[in-house]
């Protein structure tokens, strides 16, 4: 599949958010990718449906909402109403995943499951008759900035293995560390959705830094 580049709003200058993404999009962004973190499943707190809200008024590009929350359930008709395209919750939260993943689609929007480093590839495969995307976690959820951990090229390589046979149009996605000396690697392991947050939004340039992250996923 195509690479896209979807830079993590996480990272951005909320100081400047509207400024931040249209530079983005400027540069070339495919899609915006957004962390929800509530304190309990991972340790931090960011944001909710309202930023959802304010970027459907900056940019008309998908939105993905990640949800690194232990009740998701409780929250997903929120974040569908508010315009996500992608809802994305954690397969290793207390909660019943199919059910979730069913609600998202019953909603109309599309959903995906995430992984931690450690959770078995193998734990996708019940949902594939629901889901559209699968983030593979590079590092442990709930801070950005964090190092890229290698192994999580094995773990896409075996992802993409398994979508191949089953359901080829799923896309997946990389999140955490993702940078310009391992994007290039890390869309050819499999990833079609490059996730990069400080990578794009602590440079001094965004629409510039966009632009050559895309070039080194596309370039033949």
């Amino acid at each position: 599949m195509k690479p896209q580049l979807s830079p993590s709003v996480l990272s951005a200058n909320f100081a400047r958010l509207q400024e931040d993404i249209k530079n983005a999009e400027k540069g070339g962004a495919d899609r915006f990718h957004l962390d929800v973190m509530d304190g309990h499943f991972v340790p931090n707190i960011s944001f909710g449906p309202m930023i959802v809200r304010t970027m459907k008024t900056i940019t008309r590009l998908p939105l993905d909402v990640h949800l690194m929350i232990s009740d998701p359930d409780k929250y997903i008709p929120e974040f569908v109403s508010a315009g996500a395209e992608f809802v994305i919750p954690h397969i290793e939260a207390p909660y019943d995943i199919y059910r979730s993943v069913q609600l998202i689609v019953e909603l109309g929007a599309k959903a995906g499951v995430a992984l931690n480093p450690g959770t078995p590839i193998e734990r996708v495969e019940p949902l594939l008759d629901k889901i559209d995307m699968v983030i593979i976690m590079s590092v442990c959820p709930g801070f950005g900035g964090q190092k890229f951990q290698p192994q999580a090229l094995k773990r896409v390589k075996v992802l993409r293995s398994m979508l191949d046979r089953l359901k080829p149009a799923v896309h997946i996605a990389v999140d955490g560390g993702v940078k310009r000396e391992n994007i290039a690697e890390i869309h050819a392991s499999g990833a079609d959705i490059l996730l990069a947050g400080s990578a794009v939004f602590e440079t001094q340039d965004v629409e510039k830094t966009v632009r050559e992250l895309k070039h080194l996923v596309e370039k033949p």
